[in-house]
């Protein structure tokens, strides 16, 4: 799959006709990274020493940080492992709190109840997009070798939880790595 996105940050404001009050600009779309969210999921907390009293408050800070970061227009790569050890219900509902255009690149814990929810753009186990003339390689896993590699290609992951030393140009985009939410193509290793 290929996808050509331009990722431009918000611009200053500039006045109507009359230049009597402020228009801003049309922010245009941006795409973000993210992977092992684990909505739900009270193991989290003590295996990935997450700094939240709760999974409710955990679940909470992760959808707000998201929607501080993410535009209704953007598109959101989620590197798999969204939402463990909750009701399809639940997690259709965290899904759908959340910013922007979902794609799924399934984790090893995405079971098909997960999978089949409508809120997703996209779901695959593997996907090559390019974005800002970069060639990306998305997977929840990390690979020691990838397509395109020699030729520039980055690599963008989930599943250690900051606990892989990574490779030239490879990226582990998940959340317990990045604040609890997602990051822009300007933060991946290589850019």
């Amino acid at each position: 799959m290929s996808a050509d996105m331009d990722t431009n940050q918000p611009a200053s404001c500039q006045t109507d006709r009359n230049g009597t009050r402020p228009v801003p600009e049309r922010r245009l779309m941006a795409v973000w990274f993210t992977a092992d969210t684990h909505f739900g999921h009270a193991g989290a907390l003590s295996l990935y020493r997450r700094p939240f009293a709760s999974v409710a408050a955990m679940d909470a800070a992760m959808v707000e940080r998201w929607n501080e970061t993410v535009g209704p227009d953007d598109d959101v790569w989620h590197l798999g492992d969204f939402a463990l050890r909750t009701t399809a219900a639940a997690a259709a509902a965290l899904l759908d709190a959340l910013r922007g255009r979902k794609h799924l690149i399934t984790g090893n814990n995405d079971p098909p109840e997960i999978t089949a929810l409508p809120g997703w753009s996209s779901v695959q186990a593997y996907a090559e997009i390019t974005v800002e003339d970069r060639r990306l390689v998305l997977c929840h896993y990390a690979f020691r070798t990838w397509n395109g590699m020699a030729k520039g290609a980055l690599n963008l992951h989930g599943h250690s939880h900051g606990r892989l030393k990574p490779l030239p140009r490879q990226t582990d985009v998940g959340v317990d790595v990045h604040d609890f939410r997602p990051i822009p193509t300007s933060r991946l290793r290589g850019v």
